[in-house]
């Protein structure tokens, strides 16, 4: 295996592991949102929305876009959809028999 960049490997897989951050990737799936949109889908409130977004835009995982007063998000890269499939079947293979965490 080529040499890895466990440092940058590390940084985007701690970027990844907030359930809301994974739950705000998978909303983008679709195409960008505002952040009031997203506010509204995953019943979360605002202040913690941004403060994730910021997270994910730091780790290069969104996208932003301004159209006058509105600012849109939308995943940076289609991979990154496959990529968390790929952890939720590992996941479910892994812990099928534990019960808590």
């Amino acid at each position: 295996m080529a040499e890895l960049n466990l440092e940058s490997l590390a940084f985007l897989c701690k970027s990844l592991g907030d359930g809301n951050r994974l739950r705000i990737l998978l909303a983008l799936r679709n195409g960008r949102k505002s952040v009031s949109r997203i506010v509204e889908e995953l019943n979360l409130s605002q202040p913690l929305v941004s403060h994730h977004l910021k997270e994910l835009r730091r780790a290069l995982l969104v996208t932003v876009e301004r159209r006058g007063p509105f600012v849109y998000y939308g995943m940076s890269d289609g991979r990154i959809l496959d990529f968390i499939r790929d952890l939720e079947g590992l996941a479910r293979d892994l812990l099928a028999g534990r019960n808590t965490f």
